[in-house]
């Protein structure tokens, strides 16, 4: 498997890329591409679900954007060091009800020498919203580099 750049140790600048590389590859709902970006042996906890490996990361991100429909995500930065980061993010989905959501979250994130990401941690909690409420409206895949992040949307 080819190193994943930005490489630890990590820099605010690095840090800062890695996050939006990261961001980027979820926006695009596309498991199988998001999975590359995790260790053959990632270890995961999401919520209260627990994971270890690229199947079953392909797995899970299969079944949630299956049910999370219109999916769209900002991740900032929060703090890193040599090998880890750490990322707060929101993101704005429905269900096939029509019900919109906005989940906020924290995630742990700990790197191999080759930039995979060997840990994941994710709290994350769920807030109903009026569709009316949503601030993420860019077409689906990537946030445009012009759409304000978490902190100039005062989230």
């Amino acid at each position: 498997m080819p190193a994943r750049p930005p490489l630890p140790p990590f820099t605010r600048e690095s840090a800062t890329e890695k996050v939006r590389l990261a961001e980027d590859g979820w926006n695009s709902r596309d498991p199988h591409a998001v999975s590359l970006a995790y260790s053959s042996d990632s270890r995961w906890r999401n919520r209260a679900e627990f994971l270890s490996g690229r199947e079953a990361i392909v797995a899970f991100l299969t079944r949630k954007w299956d049910r999370e429909l219109d999916y769209r995500l900002v991740k900032e930065l929060w703090a890193f060091g040599d090998d880890r980061i750490a990322v707060r993010f929101a993101y704005e989905w429905h269900d096939d009800s029509g019900n919109w959501f906005r989940s906020y979250g924290n995630e742990n994130w700990e790197f191999d020498g080759e930039g995979l990401m060997r840990t994941r941690i994710a709290s994350i909690n769920d807030l109903p919203i009026e569709e009316s409420e949503r601030k993420y409206r860019w077409p689906l895949g990537r946030r445009p580099d012009g759409h304000p992040g978490l902190s100039e949307l005062g989230l």
